[in-house]
């Protein structure tokens, strides 16, 4: 009877060893699945070369491979150099909702004390501490990762999660920590990789958009006002005399006219704009959505602001007088049945036309080309 009894409780035994045996490796399989989803996920952010690429990864992907309800990302751009290089590269900000830009770094105490640089925090979602980070989402737990490279904070990585005991201020957060890190590399990378672009792109002497961009930006700008049906504009600007500025106070003293017209064209434009430096002291402007009434409006503000008070130069006591004058012509909106790359050049001319009559006329003007 008790060889009987032990033969039983052996077996019980065994059972429930072969029970917590198999958990064990349901356990292993599951956190093997984690492992391998997480390296995948590296492994796409790694891969990213793009700014699109990347932050599709960040801002579409991550939130499935980790279960949660929102990620967003806030990249710290105070003066807009990182939104000037997207937009010139045709990357449209609005294309990602949950892509934020803040003029500074956060600045707020939590139970933790004042927010570092490189120390991720979490705990549960207060509007007054994480609402600038989630702006159309409330979650209930949140982390939120601070993006570090070279001792410089690039933005902020959120996670929120609509469950309470998902981010907690005793979760160890080695993970999270190796997570941020990938990701500033990452996004580090692909910025400095669309700043070279950008380059290829730029008039090394004013900092504006150089020709062959301006001409390609103005070619796809008409192909999609072709499609939407909006209106398209396009001004050519000259500055005045400036032969004379070169041959009095030297060339040094023209760049720093030139640099300066540039400057104060760019002042009057807005973001989705493109200025671009022709050749010479020829500069074009893209107003995109603009029609012939918006074109003659901007040109004439941009004339103003040009000779609105003078340049200071090397060799002269007294600031030197500028001016320029300025064609305009518009599509509104361009024909469909012309290739794109025959309207913009019909746009162009009609333009330069409109600025030799300007010129004619006694420059400092605007002159505005037929309506089409």
């Amino acid at each position: 009877m008790r060889a009987t009894i032990d033969m039983e409780s052996l077996i019980a035994d065994n059972e429930q060893l072969r029970s917590e045996l198999q958990e064990l490796l349901q356990q292993a399989h599951i956190n093997q699945s984690i492992i391998e989803r997480h390296q995948a996920f590296d492994l796409k952010l790694i891969g990213a070369s793009e700014f699109r690429e990347l932050i599709d990864v960040i801002l579409t992907v991550m939130p499935g491979v980790f279960s949660l309800e929102t990620v967003t990302l806030s990249l710290i751009d105070g003066d807009y150099a990182i939104q000037r290089i997207l937009r010139d590269l045709q990357i449209g900000v609005n294309e990602f909702p949950k892509l934020l830009f803040l003029k500074a770094p956060l600045h707020f105490i939590d139970e933790d004390g004042p927010l570092e640089d490189e120390k991720p925090r979490l705990g549960q979602y207060v509007p007054a501490l994480h609402g600038a980070l989630f702006p159309n989402y409330q979650p209930v737990s949140v982390a939120v990762l601070p993006l570090v490279r070279q001792h410089r904070l690039l933005g902020y990585l959120s996670l929120g999660s609509a469950y309470a005991e998902r981010f907690t201020r005793s979760l160890a957060t080695d993970f999270i920590q190796r997570l941020a890190t990938v990701a500033a590399i990452c996004l580090e990378n692909v910025i400095n990789n669309e700043r070279l672009k950008h380059i290829g792109l730029t008039d090394p002497l004013t900092g504006v958009n150089n020709r062959r961009y301006i001409e390609q930006r103005m070619q796809e700008e008409v192909a999609r006002s072709q499609r939407d049906r909006s209106a398209l504009s396009c001004l050519f600007i000259d500055i005045d005399h400036f032969k004379r500025v070169n041959d009095q106070f030297g060339h040094q003293s023209g760049d720093d006219v030139l640099r300066e017209v540039a400057a104060r064209i760019k002042k009057e434009l807005r973001l989705s704009d493109a200025l671009g430096r022709f050749g010479g002291e020829e500069f074009v402007v893209l107003l995109t959505h603009a029609t012939r009434d918006d074109a003659a409006r901007i040109a004439e503000r941009i004339r103003a602001g040009i000779c609105s008070r003078g340049v200071m130069i090397e060799g002269s006591r007294d600031p030197l007088r500028i001016s320029a004058s300025i064609g305009a012509a518009a599509l509104s909106p361009p024909e469909r049945s012309r290739p794109a790359a025959e309207v913009k050049q019909a746009m162009l001319k009609a333009a330069d036309q409109a600025l030799y009559q300007a010129k004619e006329a006694g420059r400092n003007r605007v002159m505005l080309a037929p309506a089409e």
